[in-house]
């Protein structure tokens, strides 16, 4: 990857821009479900992947899809094309607990596949950074902000409080990838009611938050596990 290696405050750098100036932005992230469901048929035969232990616990229904799963694989690959910033693990990155080879190797086998050449890289692991940055949060002051997930009542009733103090416009619960479609139909038949959106749906958000930008105007962010580490203290 010959793309520019941004650290967090080069994220806020290019998100604050693009929230000042009101134009469409996406953040997007490459862990090890966004490497497994991009490998379908592409790196590794269905079998092989649906013996990994991320599959098996994603057909179980703790993942918010279920696998084989080929227009969910295609449609990750054309918005990690499409997005702004796209999330990488650096190689021999510990900060995730998956095996090795399903990290930044796996990563560089599926963009190399598809062609995904990001202009604009940085950490996977940013949503944890970000919200332990006083100035994410000031960023988002006085905006209109729609939350995305699936816990979304605990998320929003924390969001609004100290030391957050965010202006949930809307609130949308999605459990998984069927709901794609009505997700966003709604939010670009009601895009004039919010700025920025945060998404933590798993892979989903990928798409979501790609697809946000894209079609209704505005920063989106795959926040992923940042809501854990806001209700818990912690990413899992």
């Amino acid at each position: 990857m010959n793309a520019i290696y941004l650290e967090t405050d080069g994220v806020l750098d290019q998100l604050e821009a693009a929230l000042v100036e009101k134009r469409p932005f996406s953040l997007v992230r490459v862990g090890d479900g966004e490497n497994i469901v991009m490998s379908q048929e592409t790196i590794w035969t269905v079998e092989q992947v649906l013996q990994e232990r991320w599959a098996i616990k994603a057909n179980l229904g703790q993942k918010g899809l279920r696998l084989p799963d080929f227009q969910l694989r295609d449609h990750v690959a054309a918005s990690l094309q499409r997005a702004n910033i796209v999330g990488v693990l650096p190689p021999g990155d510990m900060t995730i607990k998956a095996p090795d080879y399903l990290k930044r190797p796996l990563t560089d086998m599926v963009f190399a596949h598809y062609g995904i050449a990001p202009a604009l890289t940085c950490h996977a692991c940013v949503n944890r950074e970000l919200v332990q940055m006083p100035r994410f949060w000031s960023m988002l002051a006085g905006k209109r902000v729609l939350l995305v997930t699936r816990e979304i009542d605990a998320l929003r009733d924390r969001l609004v409080q100290e030391p957050y103090h965010l202006q949930i416009a809307a609130a949308l619960p999605f459990d998984n990838w069927g709901q794609t479609d009505e997700t966003l139909q709604w939010i670009v038949t009601n895009q004039h009611t919010f700025d920025v959106a945060l998404f933590s749906c798993g892979v989903n958000a990928v798409v979501l938050a790609e697809r946000t930008a894209a079609l209704a105007g505005k920063v989106a962010i795959d926040f992923g596990k940042a809501g854990n580490i806001i209700l818990k203290g912690r990413p899992n």
